[in-house]
C-alpha cells in the first residue's frame, strides 16, 4: 500500500466516531481534585487563630474540647499538607496548647497524639510520651471491660478504644535518630487490649460498640484494626533467635482466627453505601474504618469487593460540587468539617502506593512461611524514603495482568515449586507473568526453608516465561547497580544474586539458596525478624545479619521502583487500550519495528505501549500488534513509519543502506532512538544516516519547529523533563538529576519534510515504562508526548 493511500485510510479513521474504550470509570485525577477540593475547604474553615471551632453536639453540648481540630489538622496532614505550612505550624501549635489546658478525653489525647506523630514527632517527643503515658494510666484494669478505653468516668467502649490503640501504635513507630524507639508502649498494655479485644468479638465474627448493642461495619472495622495492630507488636516472629544463632521457618502461632472471622463478616455484609449494621448512621466514620482495614490487612479486595474503587467511587460522587467539603446523617457526621475529614482520610491513606506485592500461590502456606517479612521490609523502606508506603497480598490464581502490575513488584517464596502440576496451568502461569514483566513489572524471587523444589520449579518457570535463549538467569557481579541502587552493600554481606536482564534493565532478581557448606537465613527470614516490638533483644552479630538482608532488600527495590512510586492506579488506568476493543483491521494504522543487529528488540513492549497511548490520547486507529521486519524486507513500503530502537554498535550491508535511503526517499519516514542513550547505538546510527545521506546530515530539529507544538494535533513540547544520571561517591545511593529543558531530536531532512528522526536520549526504557536511574533520557510522560508528536508529523507532513 502506497503512503497516500495508507494516510488516507488513516484520515478517514481519525475522523470516525472514536472507538469506546472504556466506560465512565473513575480516574486518579478526579480523587486528586476530589481531595484538593476537600484540603481547600477545610483550609477556608480555619480560623483566625489557627483553629477550627469545636464541635457542639445539638444532644449532648460539646463533649470533645480540642477534638474536632485534632481531626481536621490530621485530616490535612495525611492529605499531603506539609507541616511546614505557615496555617498547619499554626495548626500545631493549638494542639500543643490544648493538650496542656483541655480536659483530657481518649478521643481527643488519641487524635492529637496521632497528629503530632505524623507531623513533627522529633519535636514533639515529650508531649507525645505525656499522652502515651495518659493512654496508659487510663486502660480500665479491671471488671468485665479490663483492657480497654472509654471516656474517663465511664465503661470502655469499642470507639474510644480504637482510637487509643491507633494513637499508641503511631506513637510506638516512631524511632530516635539512633533508631531506637522514641516513645516505647509497655508489653503490659498489648496484652491486656489483646485479650479484651479477643474476649468481646461476637460469635458471628463481628464486633458491636459494647456489650449488649448491634453489630456494625464500624465496630468491626475497629476490632479488626486492633487485632491486627495488637498482632503486630505482641505475636512471636516466625523465626526464632537464640545467642547468635537464626532459625528460620519457625512460624509461630497460626492464622488469628479473630482476624479471618472477622474479615469474613465484614466480606458477607460489604457496602460502601451504609454502613453495615447501622444504614443511616456513621457511614462516612466506617469508611475511614474501612480504610484503615483493607491497608493493615494488605488486601485490595474485601469479600470480593475493591473496597477503595467502590468508596472513592461514592466519595466522589457525594462531594459538596462547589464548596469541596463530605457531610454523612445524624449525629457528628453531619457537621461539614467532620464529615470531610473523615473523607478526606478515607481518600488520602487508601491511594498510598503500593511498593510491592507478596504472591499467594498454591493451596497451602508455603508461599507465606515468614508472615510478616514484606510487611517488615515496606515499613523499613519507608522510614527511608519518607514515603507512606503500602503493599499487598497479591492472590496469583484471581489476579489478572491489570491486578499483577498495580504492584511494582513482586515478590515470590517458597520452598516447594510455585508452579502447578498441570502443563497448560503451568503455561497460563508463565504467560500471566511474562505479560506482567512486560507491562514494566519486577519479579523478585527467593527459595527458602531449606527444600529444593521452590529452586528447580523457579528455573523451569523462567524457562516458560522466556523461551528465547538471551534472557538467561546469570550472577549479577559486584558492578551492578543492584549493590549500590540506595546503599553500599558491603563486600561480607553479599549473596549470590541471580538476574534476567529483559528489556532495559535487569527485570527479573533470583535468591537461591545458600549452599550447603556456608548456610545463612534468606532474606525473607532476616526481614521478619526485624519488625520492633515483642521485647526482644538481639545480639549484636543477630542486627548485622538483618541490617544486612534489610539492605539488599531496599537495594532491589530502590533498582526496581527508581525509588518513584505513584499513586495506587485505579482500575482502567494500567492499560486502557486493547486490540481487543477494536477487532475491525480496516483502517488501522500500523508501524514496523526494523531487525538490525544493534540490540533492535532490547526494549520489546516499547513501541507497543507508544501505539496503546495513541489509541488513549490520539483516538488513532492502531494495532498494536509486534512487526518486526528486515530492512531489507518489501514490505517496508506498506508502513509510512517504521521504528528503530537499539543499544549496541552496529554496522548495516549495502543492500540495507539502499533500502532504507529507498524507502525514506519514497516517503517512509524513520524514528529512532538511542537505549539508555547508548553511545555505541548512537555513533553507529549517525554513521550510518550519514553514509546514506551524505549530503543532508542529520541536525538538531530547531527549537521553533511546529513539530514541538500543538500544530499536528499533539502536545506542546518546548519544556520536557530528562532524567540524568550523576555520579556517585562510596556510600551514596544510586541517583539522577531530572532537567526541564527543550527536547533535543536530530533529523535529516529530505525535501521539505523530515525523512528520519533520532533521539540520542533514551525514549524506548521510559515507554516500556522501566525509566531506570541508570538511563540518561526522558521521564516517562514526555518520552510517550514526543513519540506521538511524531506519530502525527509523521502522518500530516
Amino acid at each position: 500500500m502506497g503512503r497516500a493511500v495508507v494516510v488516507a485510510v488513516l484520515i478517514a479513521g481519525l475522523f470516525a466516531p472514536p472507538i469506546t474504550i472504556l466506560g465512565e470509570e473513575l480516574t486518579s485525577q478526579q480523587v486528586r481534585d476530589s481531595i484538593e477540593k476537600g484540603i481547600a475547604y477545610l483550609k477556608g474553615r480555619q480560623q483566625a487563630d489557627g483553629s477550627w471551632a469545636d464541635w457542639v453536639s445539638s444532644i449532648g453540648g460539646n463533649g470533645n474540647p480540642g477534638g474536632l481540630h485534632a481531626l481536621c489538622t490530621l485530616a490535612l496532614l495525611n492529605a499531603g499538607v506539609s507541616p511546614s505550612e505557615p496555617m498547619m505550624q499554626k495548626a500545631l501549635q493549638r494542639i500543643r496548647r490544648d493538650a496542656q489546658r483541655n480536659p483530657h478525653i481518649t478521643y481527643v489525647i488519641a487524635l492529637q497524639t496521632m497528629a503530632l506523630c505524623r507531623a513533627e514527632p522529633q519535636n514533639d517527643a515529650l508531649q507525645i510520651g505525656q499522652n502515651v503515658r495518659w493512654l496508659e494510666s487510663t486502660q480500665v484494669l479491671d471488671g468485665p471491660t479490663k483492657g480497654s478505653w472509654g471516656y474517663p468516668s465511664h465503661d470502655g467502649d469499642n470507639s474510644n478504644s480504637q482510637f487509643a490503640l491507633l494513637a499508641l501504635y503511631e506513637a510506638d513507630q516512631l524511632k530516635d535518630r539512633r533508631g531506637d524507639k522514641l516513645v516505647p508502649v509497655a508489653d503490659r498494655t498489648w496484652r491486656l487490649a489483646k485479650a479484651y479485644w479477643e474476649n468481646c468479638q461476637s460469635a458471628d465474627g463481628s464486633w458491636v460498640y459494647r456489650k449488649g448493642s448491634f453489630p456494625t461495619g464500624s465496630m468491626t472495622c475497629a476490632g479488626l484494626a486492633a487485632m491486627v495492630i495488637i498482632d503486630d507488636r505482641t505475636n512471636p516472629a516466625d523465626a526464632m533467635v537464640t545467642g547468635d544463632q537464626i532459625e528460620c521457618c519457625g512460624r509461630g502461632e497460626s492464622e488469628n482466627q479473630h482476624i479471618e472471622r472477622g474479615l469474613k463478616w465484614l466480606g458477607d455484609n460489604f457496602s460502601v453505601h451504609r454502613n453495615p449494621g447501622s444504614p443511616q448512621l456513621w457511614m462516612l466514620y466506617y469508611l475511614y474504618g474501612l480504610e484503615r482495614v483493607g491497608r493493615m490487612t494488605a488486601r485490595r479486595f474485601i469479600g470480593g469487593h475493591d473496597w477503595y474503587r467502590e468508596g472513592a467511587d461514592l466519595l466522589v460522587s457525594m462531594q459538596d460540587p462547589l464548596s469541596g467539603f463530605w457531610v454523612g446523617v445524624g449525629h457528628a457526621e453531619d457537621n461539614p468539617e467532620i464529615g470531610t475529614s473523615l473523607a478526606l482520610l478515607f481518600l488520602s491513606k487508601g491511594r498510598w502506593p503500593v511498593l510491592m506485592g507478596k504472591l499467594k500461590y498454591g493451596t497451602g502456606d508455603d508461599w507465606n512461611q515468614h508472615r510478616s517479612d514484606v510487611h517488615n521490609l515496606t515499613r523499613y523502606i519507608e522510614s527511608r524514603w519518607k514515603l507512606d508506603l503500602t503493599w499487598q497480598i497479591v492472590d496469583f490464581k484471581k489476579s489478572s495482568v491489570d491486578d499483577l502490575v498495580q504492584s511494582p513488584v513482586l515478590y515470590l517464596s517458597g520452598s516447594e515449586s510455585p508452579l502447578p502440576a498441570d502443563e497448560d496451568q503451568q503455561r497460563a502461569v508463565a504467560v500471566k507473568l511474562r505479560d506482567y514483566v512486560d507491562r514494566g513489572g519486577f519479579l523478585f524471587a527467593e527459595a527458602y526453608c531449606g527444600g529444593t523444589g521452590f529452586d528447580a520449579g523457579f528455573r523451569a518457570l523462567l524457562r516458560l516465561m522466556f523461551p528465547e535463549p538471551e534472557y538467561q538467569l546469570r550472577l549479577l557481579p559486584p558492578e551492578h547497580p543492584i549493590w549500590y541502587a540506595e546503599t553500599d552493600v558491603k563486600p561480607e554481606a553479599m549473596r549470590p544474586l541471580l538476574g534476567v536482564d529483559y528489556g532495559c534493565r535487569t527485570s527479573i532478581v533470583y535468591a537461591p539458596l545458600d549452599p550447603k557448606d556456608r548456610p545463612r537465613p534468606s532474606l525473607s527470614c532476616l526481614w521478619e525478624l526485624s519488625r520492633s516490638g515483642r521485647g526482644q533483644r538481639y545480639s549484636q552479630t543477630v542486627e548485622n545479619q538483618i541490617a544486612a538482608g534489610l539492605t539488599i532488600g531496599a537495594n532491589v527495590l530502590a533498582y526496581a521502583t527508581n525509588r518513584q512510586l505513584r499513586d495506587k492506579p485505579l482500575p482502567g488506568e494500567l492499560h486502557p487500550f486493547s486490540n481487543g476493543s477494536d477487532t475491525t483491521d480496516r483502517g488501522k494504522f500500523y508501524i514496523a519495528k526494523l531487525r538490525h543487529p544493534g540490540g533492535c528488540n532490547s526494549a520489546p513492549r516499547a513501541l507497543t505501549n507508544l501505539l496503546e497511548s495513541a489509541a488513549r490520547e490520539l483516538k488513532l486507529r492502531v494495532s498494536a500488534e509486534q512487526r518486526l521486519i528486515d530492512i531489507g524486507d518489501e514490505t517496508i513500503f506498506n508502513y509510512p513509519l517504521v521504528y528503530m530502537q537499539g543499544r549496541s554498535g552496529f554496522h548495516l550491508t549495502d543492500g540495507e543502506r539502499k533500502q532504507l535511503k529507498t524507502y525514506i526517499e519514497r516517503g517512509g519516514m524513520l524514528f529512532a532512538d538511542s537505549i539508555c542513550a547508548s553511545p555505541a547505538f548512537t555513533e553507529s546510527f549517525r554513521r550510518e544516516m550519514a553514509t546514506i545521506f551524505p549530503a543532508q546530515p542529520l541536525r538538531p530539529i530547531p527549537g521553533n519547529d511546529p513539530i514541538w507544538t500543538p500544530h499536528y494535533g499533539g502536545f506542546d513540547l518546548h519544556l520536557v523533563s530528562r532524567r540524568d544520571p550523576q555520579a556517585r561517591q562510596p556510600k551514596e545511593p544510586l541517583k539522577a538529576a531530572e532537567r526541564h529543558m527543550p527536547p533535543q531530536l536530530e533529523a535529516v531532512a529530505v525535501g521539505k519534510r523530515y525523512g528520519v528522526i533520532f533521539s540520542p536520549y533514551d525514549l524506548s526504557c521510559a515507554l516500556e515504562k522501566q525509566d531506570s536511574l541508570e538511563c540518561q533520557g526522558y521521564v516517562r510522560e514526555d518520552a510517550a508526548r514526543i513519540g506521538l508528536n511524531v506519530i502525527l508529523y509523521a502522518l500530516f507532513e
